[in-house]
């Protein structure tokens, strides 16, 4: 039997769930067990295709707007990435019992945009188009009270309506170098721009990153855990280039994984984004452990102890807990 080659696997730590996403599947979960089957999810509670598939199985069946849900007395739940106003009320006109599960920090930036746009500043998001968290945000005040800023070519383009104090805010997945070229562009053309009170994007994003950066120089490829529609999993594959890692790959399960690229690697990097469950990091070191004779070591650059508690239907007694 020939020898299995040498592979030294560096675990980025933190990496996969974050609290946001640790309490909207524990929302959906919870809500199965008070309530029973169906509970109903609007869009995907976290963008990760396993998790999706795994509450699937367990009752829970996602719409893509409230119009398909077809029992009002049934639980509906809106995702992490939060939603436009005119969604929850919508759930209040039709008498839905609705669960909020938005990730606390992602209702953060919406209060942000709501004061700005109180004290009469124009809006910039600094995101994605057509990303739901964006989606959500700027579906928090009227049309045309947000301009949604992508690249450093927008900033050069952008003409503010005249005569408001302009204010930014940011999608809480992006990449913290992209962000700080756009956010710096903005402050060059408009001085008085107002920041933030606290970094926008969140504990999470940040963490799973400076680890990337600490691992990609190490190794020859990294893989980065998650689905392909995850922004913060994007971000983190994009880290690790520019971080001067050869190979970096974006996959969910091990039947993605394009061995070809990984067939003279000494040290590979794994990490996982904040919607990918540990189970898949595993599922992958496995595969890796049939062709390889590995060594794991965990490079750790931040401790996470962020907890947050579930919405508070949820939390509540339900009715014959006395009995």
């Amino acid at each position: 039997m020939t020898a299995k080659p040498p592979l030294d696997i560096l675990l980025c730590a933190p990496r996969g769930f974050c609290a946001g996403v640790v309490r909207a599947i524990d929302a959906v979960e919870k809500a199965l067990a008070l309530h029973g089957a169906p509970v109903f999810v609007r869009h995907e509670i976290v963008h990760n295709k396993y998790v999706v598939e795994s509450l699937k199985r367990k009752g829970a069946v996602f719409v893509a707007e409230l119009s398909e849900v077809p029992d009002a007395s049934r639980p509906v739940i809106f995702s992490a990435h939060g939603v436009p106003k005119s969604v929850p009320a919508e759930a209040q006109a039709r008498q839905f019992f609705a669960i909020d599960a938005t990730c606390p920090l992602v209702t953060k930036v919406h209060r942000e945009a709501e004061v700005h746009h109180k004290r009469g500043r124009h809006i910039l998001l600094v995101g994605h188009a057509g990303h739901p968290e964006v989606i959500g945000t700027m579906g928090q005040l009227p049309e045309g009270a947000i301009t949604l800023i992508e690249t450093l070519e927008d900033v050069a383009r952008l003409t503010p309506p005249e005569g408001r104090d302009l204010a930014y805010v940011t999608q809480t997945t992006l990449s913290v170098d992209d962000t700080r070229e756009i956010v710096q562009g903005l402050q060059a053309r408009f001085p008085a721009l107002i920041a933030p009170h606290k970094e926008d994007i969140c504990y999470a994003t940040t963490n799973r990153q400076e680890a990337v950066k600490r691992v990609a120089p190490l190794v020859d490829g990294l893989i980065v855990v998650g689905s392909p529609n995850s922004s913060n999993s994007q971000r983190l594959r994009e880290v690790a280039e520019r971080a001067g890692c050869p190979v970096s790959r974006l996959v969910l399960r091990t039947n993605e994984i394009d061995w070809s690229l990984f067939g003279d690697i000494r040290r590979l990097g794994i990490t996982a984004g904040a919607s990918a469950p540990e189970v898949l990091v595993e599922e992958i070191i496995d595969a890796f452990a049939e062709r390889y004779e590995v060594t794991v070591e965990t490079v750790s650059t931040a401790d996470e102890s962020v907890f947050f508690p579930l919405p508070r239907e949820l939390r509540e007694p339900t009715p014959n807990a006395a009995e």
